[in-house]
């Protein structure tokens, strides 16, 4: 088992689990010297605090300068390019910690699922200051120009479609693997709908809607919720804050409908298993959160989706027939009726999620890292 180095940044959560979901993969394959680190805890506190935050403030609080400056820089090559000079830059001054890892741990093999770290690491490539393979694990199911490296050794992505779109950007096509997004491997382990709800004492009977709230407006879950409770089927809606710590205040008074019971929950270490228990999904789109929906099965309804990758994220899950997209938080009740009223749309949901979920992805990763290291063909 080679040593391997897991780098991601926690800008969200999503990079972080893609990285949790690696070890978790390298472990199972054979246990060995794994690390995961956050990059920015090798940075100054002021540097991780300001690049952390400022991706969260401006997708909060200006969500369409987010949306054009993600776009333009994606599409103009002059801004593109003063954009990557500039991040080269704070790079260069800020991961002078990472350095100190290297000599530390002494990877024989580098895998990223974010693209801070890359700059660094390739300049000490090109100077033959490291020669270990150096991996970039995409965690989008669309690729925008930060994550363009031609001199890395090998790129994991989420589909064809992301490798055709790193070929017209100039990666070779024998350095892509299209592997999935990884996720927890746990979730290539199949679980009964029925034992899931009973063991979190859920209805067994009649429909599951989950909604995780986390990212969304409370009052746009207000309305969400208020709408699905008055349906007219025997369900439960499940609703889940995440790290939302003013979602509870906001919900609180809602009663359960004629027909349809209410959940609530904050933080769980159980999201798998309410995906696995539901019939329809509400969420965001992040890459890893509609990866490990799609891994499950679970037919999806995309809501306030962040402008930029995650538009990108939600128009991949309704152009596989996987879920459905809607702009106006009132008419998600409207949907889930119309769901829930016509098992033969939902059903169809579900086989185009299945069809494109890539559960084992992580263990893949692992087992072509490995393989590559070894020397197998």
């Amino acid at each position: 088992m080679p040593r391997v180095l897991i780098l991601h940044a926690t800008v969200g959560t999503g990079h972080k689990m893609a990285a949790k979901a690696l070890h978790k993969a390298f472990e199972m394959r054979q246990p060995g010297d794994v690390g995961v680190v956050d990059t920015l805890d090798l940075t100054p506190s002021f540097f991780r605090k300001t690049y952390s935050r400022s991706y969260t403030d401006v997708t909060n609080n200006a969500p369409l300068l987010w949306g054009m400056f993600y776009k333009q820089t994606d599409r103009t090559q002059e801004l593109a390019e003063l954009t990557n000079n500039l991040r080269k830059l704070m790079e260069t001054v800020s991961l002078v910690d990472l350095e100190d890892l290297l000599e530390t741990f002494k990877p024989e093999i580098i895998i990223c699922t974010h693209f801070l770290p890359l700059n660094l690491l390739l300049r000490k490539k090109r100077k033959g200051e490291i020669r270990i393979p150096l991996y970039c694990v995409v965690t989008d199911h669309a690729v925008h120009t930060f994550w363009i490296y031609p001199d890395i050794d090998g790129y994991f992505v989420a589909s064809d479609m992301v490798r055709e779109q790193l070929i017209e950007r100039g990666i070779s096509s024998n350095i892509i693997h299209v592997t999935g997004i990884p996720v927890d491997p746990q979730i290539a382990i199949p679980k009964d709908k029925s034992a899931v709800r009973v063991q979190h004492n859920l209805e067994p009977e009649g429909f599951i809607i989950t909604l995780f709230a986390g990212g969304i407006q409370n009052e746009r879950v207000r309305g969400m919720a208020t709408g699905i409770l008055k349906s007219n089927h025997r369900g439960t809606l499940v609703l889940v804050a995440g790290r939302n710590e003013t979602f509870a205040d906001e919900v609180r008074g809602l009663q359960r409908g004629v027909t349809m019971d209410i959940r609530v929950y904050g933080y769980i270490n159980f999201v798998d298993d309410l995906v696995a228990a539901s019939d329809v999904v509400i969420t965001k789109a992040g890459g890893l959160i509609v990866s490990e929906i799609l891994a499950r099965g679970t037919p999806m309804i995309v809501v306030d989706p962040i402008l930029g990758h995650e538009e990108w994220n939600a128009d991949y899950v309704v152009c596989q027939g996987a879920g459905v997209q809607v702009r106006m938080s009132e008419t998600v009740p409207i949907l889930v009726n119309n769901l829930l009223r016509h098992p033969i749309w939902l059903d169809e949901l579900r086989k185009g999620a299945l069809a494109v979920g890539k559960p084992r992805a992580a263990q893949d990763i692992a087992g072509i890292v490995i393989q590559q290291f070894s020397g197998q063909p």
